[in-house]
């Protein structure tokens, strides 16, 4: 009966120094993301026009940012087996273990059709050499009102996706891919 009481304070003594710290360094969310990876989307049209893409490096994640003069209203950002170019539906080839479309419901045009944004390289939109999730940024065109990029990233992983408004006339559509789970 000692023997057994010793065995069971022994065991209840292990889990209280032991057992919730692990538990909860196990449930904490890497740099509190709470992201998913499936679908996220708005489906307004915009009247306002793609002028620019750029991305940025951070400790937890890496980010695009669609530069749109007027209001963002709408967008579509998902993981695809192969992203391709609006209108003629050819694959855009992306580096990397994971495809996103991200689609911007603005054209980069205006209403002359005039291209507002023309990228130097329409293949690789930014350099992304260095990043940890970012492989690759490729135009898939614009058609029909809305932009659509494809994003090539290391693997699968969580993102999230929002507007800001500013500076001045210009909103940003953002995509936020992290580093790992």
């Amino acid at each position: 009966m000692k023997r057994l009481f010793r065995s069971v304070l022994m065991l209840l003594l292990g889990l209280a120094l032991v057992g919730p710290t692990a538990a909860a360094a196990q449930a904490t969310p890497y740099c509190g993301i709470h992201w998913g990876s499936l679908r996220e989307s708005a489906s307004a049209q915009s009247a306002a026009t793609v002028e620019n893409v750029r991305t940025g490096r951070h400790t937890c994640f890496d980010r695009m940012v669609v530069d749109v003069l007027g209001d963002v209203r709408g967008y579509d950002v998902r993981y695809v087996s192969a992203v391709r170019t609006d209108g003629a539906g050819t694959v855009v080839p992306l580096r990397g273990g994971a495809q996103l479309a991200v689609v911007v419901r603005a054209p980069a045009y205006d209403d002359s059709g005039r291209a507002t944004y023309r990228p130097a390289n329409p293949r690789e939109l930014t350099d992304v050499t260095g990043y940890r999730t970012f492989r690759q940024l490729a135009s898939a065109g614009t058609f029909e009102g809305q932009t659509t990029i494809g994003l090539g990233v290391r693997a699968r992983l969580p993102f999230r996706v929002f507007v800001l408004d500013g500076p001045g006339d210009y909103s940003r559509m953002v995509v936020d891919v992290a580093h790992r789970w």
